[in-house]
């Protein structure tokens, strides 16, 4: 089963001076302004990183919901934050990293057991087989 998912970007003017916007096909995102600004500076407005942050802590969230399940848990909460880096290499920007931070409370879960599946999570989300970046994580199991 192949599912597909769209969005569309819009954009005038220059690279500096020009202006963007975004939009999902869910219409969660419609029109959401970007620019040089809001990618390279603190504008108002979003841009790819952040997009891509959000997109890879949503996933990894999920698949560690599935890894949980699999070895017989199930998570009272999962918190993820993504810090995802944008460097200029080779004359170009690169996303190179990743660094997802985890917080969840999972009943009855061991330290080695929550571990193990934060870890198969990583390696096996989607966003994370997708991006050719470092991916670190830091997990904290919660009392």
């Amino acid at each position: 089963m192949a599912m597909k998912r769209t969005a569309s970007a819009a954009w005038a003017g220059g690279l500096k001076d020009g202006k963007g916007s975004i939009s999902t096909q869910s219409g969660v995102l419609a029109d959401a302004q970007y620019g040089f600004t809001t990618r390279f500076e603190d504008g108002p407005g979003t841009n790819p990183e952040e997009l891509i942050g959000a997109a890879h802590a949503g996933c990894f969230s999920m698949a560690l919901a599935a890894q949980l399940g699999e070895a017989g848990m199930t998570a009272e909460s999962i918190k993820t934050s993504a810090a995802v880096t944008l460097e200029k290499i080779d004359g170009g920007f690169s996303i190179t990293a990743v660094h997802l931070d985890l917080s969840a409370r999972i009943p009855g879960a061991t330290q080695a057991s929550f571990e193990a599946a934060a870890n198969k999570a990583k390696a096996g989300c989607p966003v994370s087989k997708l991006l050719n970046a470092k991916i670190t994580l830091d997990a904290r199991l919660e009392a």
